[in-house]
C-alpha cells in the first residue's frame, strides 16, 4: 500500500458532474423542498436564491484555496494551514460527522423511491424503507471500493439521466400551470422578503442542506487532471449554478401546482407528486422515482468519496490513526476508510429504523448536518479571506472574490449555525452538537504515531 491517490483520473467535465451530483438536485428537491415550504411558505423561492449567495461565496473560497493547495483533505488541510492543527482537525471532523449522518438521510429516501416503483402504499413503512436503503448503501460502497475511474463513469451516466428527467418534469409542470391548472398563480411576491416571524434563519438552515455537497470536487483534486487551470475548483463553483436553477424551478412549480398545506406534507416524494400533478401519468411517476433513485445513489456516492478522502488525508497526516492513510495497491483507493464507513453507516441506518416516521428521520438529519456544514464551510471561508487578505495590492477583483466574499459568507453561515442550535430538539442537539464535541475523544495535539506501512 502507498499514501498516493491515483492522479489524472478525472477531467474537468467529470469534476463538474461530481459537483452537481454532490448537491444532488433530485434528492435534495425530494427530501428538503417540502420542509422549506412548511417553514418559509410562499417566499420559499426567495430563500432558495438569497441563501445561495453565501454558498457561492464559499464556492469562491474553495476555488481560491484549491488553486493554492490542492489536497484530498480540502477544508481540513486548508484550515490546518491557515489556523493551525486543532482547527484543521475539527474542520475535518465536522465533515466526517456530517457525512456519517447523511448515510441515514441519504439511504432512507432511496428505500422510499424503490418502493414507489413497486407499491407506493408501503412508502411509510420505516423498517422496510431503511432495510432497502441499507442494501443500496452497501452496493454503492462496493462500487467506490472498485476505483475512482469506474465511480466517475457511473456518476456521469446517472447524473445526466437525472438532470434530463428533472428538466422534463419542471417544463411539464410550468406548461400545466400555464394552461389553467395552477392552484396558486405565479407571483413575483414569492421572491420577496415577507418571512413570518422566526422563519428566516430556519429557512436558511434548510437551504444550506440543499446546496451542501458540491465541495466533493476539492476532495478529488489530487485525482483530477489539470488540463484546465484549477479544474477541481472551477468544477465545484460552476456546479452550484446548475443546482440553483433546479431548486428554484421546482420550488416555484410546487407552489403553483399544490396548496401550501399539501406541498408541506410531501416528506420525501415531492418529485413524484409534481410529476403526477403535471399530468405525466404513470410514466411520469416512474421517471420521478428513477430520478430520485439516481440522485440518491449519486449523492451517497459523492458523500462517501468526501468521507473517504478526508479521513485518508487526516490519516496520512496522523491527525487520525495512520491506518487510514494508505490506499489499496490495485484499486489505488483508500479502502480502509470505506470499510469503516460501511460498518458505522449500517449501524446508524439500523438505529434509524426505530424512529417513529420517515419524516422525523429526515428532519433531524437535515438540522444536524446543516450545523456541521455551516461550521466547516465557515472555517474554509475565513481561511481563504485570511490567506488572500493582502491581495488588494495585486487586484481589487481578486480581493473581492477571495477575501471579501468568502469572509462575509463565512460569518453568515457560522452565525446561522450558532442560532440554529437554540432551535433544535433533543435528537438534533445530540447528533449535531454531540457529534462535533465527540471529536475531542480522538484528538491528539501531537498527532498519532506513524504506523509502518504494510508490506
Amino acid at each position: 500500500m502507498s499514501d498516493k491517490l491515483k492522479s489524472n483520473s478525472l477531467s474537468f467535465f467529470e469534476s463538474l458532474i461530481m459537483g452537481v451530483a454532490g448537491s444532488a438536485p433530485g434528492f435534495s428537491i425530494a427530501v428538503a423542498i417540502s420542509g422549506l415550504l412548511a417553514t418559509a411558505g410562499f417566499v420559499s423561492p426567495n430563500a432558495v436564491l438569497i441563501f445561495a449567495l453565501p454558498m457561492l461565496g464559499i464556492a469562491l473560497a474553495y476555488k481560491g484555496l484549491n488553486q493554492k493547495f490542492a489536497n484530498a483533505g480540502a477544508a481540513y488541510e486548508w484550515t490546518k494551514i491557515g489556523f493551525g492543527k486543532p482547527f484543521g482537525y475539527f474542520s475535518g471532523w465536522a465533515l466526517l460527522i456530517a457525512t456519517m449522518v447523511f448515510m441515514v438521510a441519504g439511504s432512507v429516501p432511496l428505500g422510499t423511491a424503490t418502493i414507489d416503483l413497486i407499491n407506493p402504499a408501503l412508502a411509510d413503512h420505516v423498517l422496510l424503507t431503511t432495510s432497502i436503503g441499507a442494501f443500496w448503501f452497501v452496493g454503492i460502497g462496493l462500487v467506490l471500493i472498485a476505483g475512482i475511474e469506474i465511480t466517475s463513469k457511473v456518476q456521469i451516466v446517472m447524473s445526466s439521466i437525472e438532470l434530463l428527467i428533472l428538466f422534463s418534469i419542471s417544463v411539464a409542470a410550468f406548461v400545466r400551470t400555464a394552461t389553467g391548472h395552477a392552484v396558486n398563480p405565479f407571483s413575483w411576491a414569492w421572491f420577496g422578503f415577507h418571512y413570518s416571524r422566526g422563519t428566516f434563519a430556519s429557512s436558511a438552515l434548510i437551504v444550506v442542506f440543499l446546496y451542501w455537497g458540491w465541495d466533493v470536487t476539492a476532495n478529488l483534486s489530487e485525482e483530477t487532471r489539470n488540463d484546465r487551470p484549477n479544474a477541481a475548483g472551477n468544477g465545484g463553483f460552476l456546479s452550484v449554478f446548475v443546482t440553483i436553477a433546479s431548486f428554484a424551478a421546482f420550488t416555484a412549480a410546487t407552489l403553483m401546482l399544490f396548496s401550501l398545506r399539501d406541498a408541506s406534507g410531501f416528506s420525501d416524494n415531492l418529485i413524484f407528486r409534481v410529476a403526477a400533478a403535471a399530468g405525466l401519468g404513470k410514466a411520469g411517476g416512474y421517471a420521478a422515482a428513477l430520478a430520485m433513485i439516481l440522485s440518491g445513489v449519486a449523492t451517497l456516492e459523492t458523500s462517501m468519496l468526501q468521507f473517504s478522502r478526508t479521513l485518508f488525508a487526516m490519516g496520512r497526516d496522523r491527525a487520525l490513526p495512520g491506518y487510514f492513510g494508505h490506499v489499496h495497491a490495485r484499486t489505488v483507493t483508500p479502502v480502509r476508510t470505506m470499510y469503516l464507513l460501511l460498518a458505522v453507516g449500517l449501524a446508524m441506518i439500523f438505529a434509524s429504523s426505530f424512529m417513529p416516521s420517515i419524516a422525523s428521520i429526515l428532519a433531524d438529519s437535515v438540522n444536524a448536518i446543516a450545523v456541521q456544514v455551516s461550521y466547516y464551510y465557515g472555517l474554509a471561508g475565513l481561511v481563504c479571506a485570511w490567506l488572500y487578505r493582502d491581495s488588494h495590492r495585486e487586484s481589487p477583483v481578486i480581493f473581492l472574490q477571495y477575501a471579501a466574499a468568502p469572509a462575509l459568507s463565512a460569518i453568515a453561515l457560522m452565525t446561522l449555525g450558532v442560532y440554529a442550535i437554540s432551535t433544535f430538539d433533543t435528537t438534533s442537539r445530540i447528533v449535531g452538537i454531540g457529534g462535533l464535541i465527540g471529536g475531542v475523544l480522538f484528538f491528539r495535539p501531537n498527532g498519532y504515531r506513524r504506523a509502518a506501512a504494510p508490506a
